[in-house]
């Protein structure tokens, strides 16, 4: 029996997603002043993955994108090596690590009140609506 439907595994799927690249953010952060660090980023192998979840489609050509594969959901930390901001060969800029870290986080925070919905909806109809 199957007790969760893919709404959780897809929230729990992104969430693990925010906290990787939270991650990777926090130790290009840390590294700022670090000579011949490169920045990291984590990125979805396919960025259709994010949105596959709501979408629900009919295949009329063999050619079409199957939407019922949603076992491919998955990121990669990646690293560039062909940017120099800094004389001493590190590119992390600062400004944008900031910026990235705030969007993540306020990505982490929704996919979190969304988790936190969906257990309070499950919490109503095992107490029967009380």
């Amino acid at each position: 029996m199957k007790l969760f439907n893919d709404t959780f595994n897809t929230l729990e799927k992104s969430l693990n997603y925010a906290s990787e690249k939270n991650r990777a953010i926090a130790n290009n952060i840390s590294n700022v002043d670090t000579p011949g660090y490169k920045a990291k980023d984590v990125v979805f192998k396919d960025h259709l993955n994010r949105a596959e979840a709501s979408l629900s489609a009919k295949k009329t050509s063999h050619k079409h994108i199957d939407f019922q594969n949603r076992d491919s959901f998955s990121y990669n930390t990646t690293t560039n090596n062909s940017t120099t901001y800094n004389h001493n060969g590190n590119n992390v800029d600062i400004d944008k690590e900031m910026s990235s870290l705030a969007q993540n986080q306020i990505y982490y925070q929704a996919l979190a009140d969304r988790m936190s919905g969906k257990f309070r909806s499950m919490e109503s109809v095992i107490k029967g609506g009380n």
